[in-house]
């Protein structure tokens, strides 16, 4: 049976997963079935087993799913483990395994296209979901110095912080205490206000000139967090766009065992977006 990969989330009409996969499978010379498929929570597994019966051998998840698949799994990467979270589920015989490659991809991005090192550095995150779940543990593996994690629930935001268990550098705050806070060097939107079209109604004083403001979305759904930032003055802004291709080179990798080269898929994508504009 022909292998077949997908992308399951809802919405999902507007993934560039299938083209990104696409274009990766023409640098190696492999033939990729990848398709998207819309799944509410509901029915998640239902479509994942006829996916597997279908030949599927490998998938992403994106929203609403992570916590869906992790469950799916039958066996979890040590990195999937720690965070809680699955955007990578690999087929292993009958069975699932499930891996994070949301966290590799947010640093590498971070690194080759932003030069923003997290050693050291006041970190703001916002959000408590699967991909804030995978960025927070990446921000503390990779040496943040101080990282703020708010969320409009703020016993996820506690929960969170508690299942990182450093007390030194992580701590949980609510959305409204953010008005009295100094800026960060890093300011993370991993919440879902941007796909619901929602306002974070943050302040604009968390902006320093050398701030960087990233958005774990891309067009439409990082507007809302990209307009504050301008309007904050921010000077470094940016959509996740770069860790979306990041993170499927890492899954590429796991499924199909070579590591493409993003930069090109990167341009051609940032180039889409923007004549889609």
């Amino acid at each position: 049976m022909h292998p077949r990969y997908a992308v399951f989330g809802q919405p999902i009409a507007h993934s560039l997963s299938p083209s990104i996969h696409a274009a990766f499978g023409a640098q190696a010379g492999i033939a990729v079935d990848y398709r998207a498929i819309e799944s509410s929570r509901e029915e998640f597994a239902h479509e994942l087993s006829d996916f597997a019966r279908a030949g599927g051998r490998g998938a992403n998840v994106t929203l609403p799913l992570k916590e869906d698949a992790l469950a799916a799994c039958a066996e979890l990467s040590e990195r999937a483990r720690r965070c809680g979270s699955v955007n990578t589920l690999l087929r292993h015989g009958d069975l699932w395994r499930g891996d994070s490659t949301d966290g590799v991809g947010l640093l590498r991005d971070l690194g080759s296209r932003h030069s923003f090192d997290p050693r050291g550095k006041r970190i703001l995150l916002l959000g408590a979901g699967g991909a804030a779940r995978a960025a927070a543990f990446a921000f503390t593996d990779g040496g943040a110095g101080d990282l703020v994690i708010a969320n409009r629930t703020h016993a996820r935001a506690q929960a969170l912080a508690a299942a990182i268990g450093d007390g030194t550098r992580v701590r949980s705050c609510d959305m409204s205490d953010l008005e009295a806070s100094a800026a960060f060097d890093l300011i993370v939107n991993a919440s879902a206000a941007g796909h619901a079209e929602e306002a974070l109604g943050l302040p604009r004083t968390l902006v320093s000139p050398e701030t960087l403001c990233y958005d774990l979305s891309y067009a439409k759904a990082a507007r809302a967090f990209i307009d504050w930032a301008n309007s904050a003055r921010a000077t470094r802004v940016s959509d996740g766009l770069g860790m979306l291709v990041e993170q499927a080179a890492e899954s590429f990798m796991l499924w199909h065992g070579t590591r493409p080269d993003t930069a090109p898929v990167y341009a051609e994508q940032r180039a889409r977006l923007v004549s889609s504009l």
